[in-house]
């Protein structure tokens, strides 16, 4: 390793060839995603009128994952990613291309919508442990959390431009250019897959094909508490706060009058603080569980506050918040696991880490859907946001106990107001 790479910074996994052009490609083609998922879900309102139409929509594309996520990993685990990779990108982008030509033809339908999102769920069964887990053959070990932090604010900066670009494309000559855009944009990451120097990656075992390895992995998991409880909060958070087709495309619509300009205006606020979020997290050099339990409590508290904003602005200015600490909550859980797991492990850890986190929308999407039909959306997201924040207290406290700590409160001017100390200690202060 040299002092080049081992140098840090905010900024510091962009100094290795291959992930500059793993990112380079993965902005682009998240662009697009972005674009797409935008166009989705306001042409299933448009064609429907129904919340509970879009929750399905969110539904079907992540159902894959719920019922195949764990075969996913072992996949990851067993093969070269780089060759997983550059297929299930071109898969995306077939997809892409299939409803760009449906929509602009004048044949969509909804059923149309649905089975695009659940090929493009199947695809990304194999394709989200294979990326998640080909970071660290990029940057190596001592770069690993930077490089997460770094791909989750990829993920958001695509996400202030896409919603924009869609909402301009899809108001002035349709909705189906943002699907066409979608499925040519795949075409970058491919490219820099296939100029990648292969010499430069890190060796990684790769588990050769045999019997158990889902239960193997399984089992590994189970034998680590500080594997199980930041998986079971992103479980809680995924399946329940972070439904925000569903409630951002109510609220544009129903509650505040906007159309599909608010509704694209209100998801680049989400990404502005996601970005913020995913940043403030690349220039930590550790991460505390603490932290991940305190996000996810005030990610839950931010919602309820946010869902009883009476005006607009005030709606759109607790959205930059909520995704600065929904960002802290994911990208701290992910580094955590992945630094916390064994390389040859790694495949099948990250897809019960997607699959759990992603998994839940399934149930969470359709469920606050009517929620939203049936009481309003003002109720639909205090629920979310209401058990997320008691999720995050809950996970908090087994987690304190796990690592044989105690909170202890002091009221004493200029010391700690709140500390987790060894049991050990206090009973010797005792």
């Amino acid at each position: 390793m040299t002092a080049e790479k081992n140098r840090g910074g905010m900024f510091a996994s962009l100094r290795v060839r291959n992930y500059r052009l793993f990112a380079s490609g993965a902005v682009i083609s998240n662009t697009g995603t972005w674009m797409s998922r935008i166009t989705q879900d306001w042409l299933v309102l448009s064609l429907t009128g129904s919340s509970a139409a879009v929750g399905i929509t969110t539904a079907m594309q992540f159902l894959p994952m719920l019922l195949f996520g764990l075969y996913g990993g072992v996949i990851a685990d067993r093969f070269e990613k780089r060759k997983l990779l550059l297929c299930t990108q071109g898969a995306m982008g077939v997809g892409g291309l299939f409803l760009a030509a449906l929509t602009l033809s004048g044949h969509v339908q909804v059923w149309h919508v649905y089975l695009t999102a659940f090929w493009t769920g199947l695809v990304t069964v194999v394709d989200n442990p294979s990326r998640q887990s080909f970071v660290s053959e990029l940057v190596g070990p001592d770069q690993v959390r930077n490089a997460v932090s770094l791909n989750s604010a990829n993920f958001q900066s695509a996400r202030l431009i896409g919603p924009a670009v869609a909402s301009v494309l899809t108001a002035a000559v349709g909705p189906g250019w943002a699907f066409l855009a979608n499925g040519l944009s795949f075409v970058a990451p491919i490219t820099g897959l296939l100029v990648m120097r292969a010499s430069e990656l890190y060796d990684m075992p790769r588990t050769p094909r045999g019997k158990g390895q889902l239960r193997e992995g399984l089992n590994y998991v189970s034998k680590h508490p500080e594997l199980i409880w930041p998986i079971v909060l992103v479980g809680f958070v995924g399946t329940f706060g972070f439904n925000f087709p569903i409630w951002l495309s109510a609220y544009a619509d129903d509650i505040f009058h906007g159309g599909v300009g608010m509704y694209g205006l209100f998801n680049t606020l989400m990404a502005v603080g996601s970005l913020i979020g995913a940043l403030l997290a690349a220039r930590r050099r550790s991460t505390r569980l603490r932290i991940l339990a305190g996000a996810a409590a005030l990610f839950g508290v931010l919602e309820i506050v946010a869902a009883w904003s009476p005006v607009t602005w005030l709606f759109a200015l607790l959205i930059v918040p909520v995704g600065i600490v929904g960002m802290t909550s994911n990208v701290t859980a992910n580094s955590t696991v992945q630094m916390g797991s064994d390389p040859e492990m790694r495949g099948r850890v990250m897809s019960l880490y997607m699959m759990v986190f992603t998994g839940g929308t399934p149930l969470g999407g359709p469920l606050f859907g009517w929620l939203a039909d049936s009481f309003g959306v003002r109720l639909s997201f205090t629920i979310g946001g209401l058990v997320c924040a008691l999720a995050a207290i809950g996970v908090g406290l087994l987690l304190v106990r796990a690592a044989n700590l105690r909170v202890r409160v002091s009221l004493r001017r200029g010391s700690q107001l709140v500390q987790f100390v060894p049991r050990e200690e206090l009973t010797a202060a005792a």
